[in-house]
């Protein structure tokens, strides 16, 4: 999860009792698996002592800002939105690696096509007689 990221920010007020999202995202990052995924992400903590709701904010490393409310959205749920995030970031690098244009673009004809389905062709050999 880490290795999309360029930095993590955890804020909660250890009060609060809605701060179970944040310290389970707080585990999983602190885990060696991801450390070793990108360890020049930087994991912050920052404690608060007002009435702020816990929240987790991420910085992908495109630079795009993506913040969660982590009194809704448990920690699982935020970690596959990077993660899928993460592999829409991998598959348009690819491309523009390629030399291809990103987003890629379907024509509306060849959406409207219909599925022809698909032909198995079987030889002699591959028929097993019982």
């Amino acid at each position: 999860m880490l290795k999309f990221l360029s930095k993590v920010k955890i804020e909660f007020n250890a009060l609060d009792p809605r701060i179970a999202s944040c310290m389970e995202f707080l585990a999983q990052c602190n885990a060696p698996k991801a450390k070793e995924s990108n360890p020049s992400c930087q994991v912050q903590v920052k404690r608060r002592t007002d009435d702020h709701p816990p929240q987790i904010s991420v910085t992908f490393v495109n630079g795009v800002e993506q913040t969660y409310d982590a009194t809704t959205t448990p920690a699982q749920n935020i970690r596959t939105m990077i993660l899928e995030k993460g592999q829409y970031l991998e598959t348009e690098q690819m491309f523009r690696e390629a030399g291809e244009k990103w987003p890629v673009i379907i024509p509306d004809e060849e959406l409207k096509q219909p599925f022809l389905g698909i032909k198995i062709c079987f030889s002699k050999d591959d028929i097993v007689r019982l």
